[in-house]
C-alpha cells in the first residue's frame, strides 16, 4: 500500500524535473511534474474497529459510517463534521514570520474565546518553544511510550497557549508501523474535545512531510513576504499544493509589509499567476506591518499580542483572527479525526 508521502516523494524528492507545456512557462517559476492524487485509501482494519465499534472515545457529536470502496467491501472511516478547525499556517521558506504568526494568532484567537492548541510540526526545531520561552518535556512521539497519555504531551505554555511539540524523529513518521500509528491515532483522537482551533506549524517549503500536513488540513494559510525570493518560493507551494487540491483556496498572508500597496502588489502578481498557470485562485487572508516591536518581543521570547496588544501589528494579527472566525467559512470542515485519517492513511 502507498501512503501519502510516498506518492509525494516524486515531488518533493531529490530528483526532480521540470514540468513540460504552457502552464509551466511562467519566468524563473519551476516545479515538478506530478499525477493527480489517486483515490483515498481505506484504513487498515485496526482503526475502522477502534472508530466502527461503537467506542466510548467517539464524542456524541460524531455519527461515523463507512461505505463501501472496493470488492472486499473495505471500509473508510468517514466521521460528521466536529467542532474542531483544522488549519495548517505553512511558507516557501523560512525566515518569514510563520511561527510568529502562528504563536500570536492563537493569542488573538483565545482572546475571541476559542480553545486553540498549536502542534508545531516543524519537524525537530522547537520553534514554538523558543517563541514562547518555554520547553517541553514530551513531544508528539513520546505517546509512542507505554503510559504517556495526550496530556502528558500537551504543554500549557505561557498566556494561555497550548502547545504539542514535534520532535525530532517526525520526519520518520511515513516509515512508522502499523502498530505505531494505531497508538498515535488513538491517543491523538483526545485532541478533539480539547481545542474548536487546531493549528498546526509546519515547516517551510516543500520538504517530505509539509504536503502531508497542508493536504490533511481544512485550511491553510500560506505565509510570504514581499521580498522576491520569498514570493518565487510561495509560489512553488502554491503549484505543488493546486496539483492535488483544486477547490480549496489558499488564504495568503503577507508579513513585514510597509504599507498597502506592498501587500497589495504581493497578492496581484501571485493570484494573477495562480489563475493563469495554474487554474485557481487564492484567498486574500491579511497582512502584517513592519513593526519594531516584533522583534523586541522575539527577542523577549515573548509573543507581541501579550507584549502590546495595541501596537499596529498585534492589530494585524487581530484582523487576521477576525477574519478567520467571522469570514466565509471552509467549504468542507472535516475534523480532527478526519485529519488524522488523511494524514496516515491517504
Amino acid at each position: 500500500m502507498i501512503d501519502q508521502a510516498s506518492r509525494l516523494r516524486a515531488l518533493v524528492g531529490d530528483k526532480r524535473e521540470s514540468s513540460p507545456g504552457a502552464a509551466d512557462s511562467a519566468p524563473q517559476l519551476t516545479m515538478v511534474s506530478a499525477q493527480a492524487a489517486p483515490p483515498p485509501l481505506p484504513l487498515a482494519p485496526e482503526y475502522r474497529n477502534m472508530q466502527l465499534q461503537g467506542g466510548q472515545s467517539i464524542p456524541s457529536s460524531l455519527s461515523p459510517f463507512t461505505e463501501s470502496v472496493s470488492d472486499k467491501d473495505d471500509a473508510v472511516f468517514r466521521p460528521a463534521f466536529s467542532g474542531t478547525r483544522i488549519i495548517a499556517v505553512t511558507s516557501g521558506k523560512g525566515g518569514v514570520g510563520k511561527t510568529n504568526l502562528t504563536v500570536n494568532l492563537a493569542v488573538a484567537l483565545r482572546e475571541e474565546g476559542k480553545r486553540v492548541i498549536i502542534i508545531d510540526a516543524d519537524m525537530g526545531m522547537a520553534n514554538v518553544d523558543v517563541v514562547l520561552g518555554t520547553s517541553s518535556k514530551k513531544t508528539l512521539l513520546s505517546l509512542l511510550e507505554p503510559g504517556v497519555t495526550f496530556e502528558d504531551i500537551l504543554t500549557h505554555g505561557p498566556h494561555g497557549v497550548d502547545y504539542i511539540s514535534g520532535g525530532s524523529g517526525m520526519e520518520h513518521i511515513a516509515d512508522f508501523t502499523d502498530d505505531q500509528r494505531r497508538i498515535l491515532w488513538e491517543k491523538l483522537a483526545a485532541c478533539d474535545n480539547q481545542a474548536d482551533i487546531i493549528l498546526i506549524d509546519t515547516g517551510a517549503g516543500l520538504g517530505k512531510n509539509v504536503l502531508d500536513f497542508i493536504l490533511a488540513a481544512d485550511e491553510v494559510i500560506l505565509v510570504t513576504t514581499p521580498e522576491p525570493t520569498a514570493i518565487t518560493d510561495a509560489y512553488a507551494v502554491m503549484k505543488a499544493y493546486s496539483r492535488f487540491e483544486k477547490e480549496r483556496k489558499l488564504k495568503l498572508v503577507v508579513n513585514r509589509v510597509y504599507d498597502e500597496a506592498d501587500s497589495n502588489d504581493v497578492v496581484a502578481k501571485l493570484r494573477q499567476t495562480a489563475q493563469r498557470f495554474l487554474g485557481s485562485d487564492l484567498e486574500y487572508g491579511g497582512c502584517i506591518y513592519e513593526d519594531r516591536n516584533v522583534l523586541k518581543s522575539v527577542r523577549r521570547q515573548t509573543p507581541f499580542m501579550v507584549a502590546d496588544s495595541e501596537t499596529i501589528a498585534s492589530r494585524c494579527v487581530k484582523a487576521i483572527a477576525a477574519k478567520l472566525l467571522t469570514g466565509e467559512g471552509p467549504e468542507v470542515k472535516r475534523g480532527w479525526r478526519e485529519f488524522l485519517a488523511r494524514f496516515w492513511n491517504n
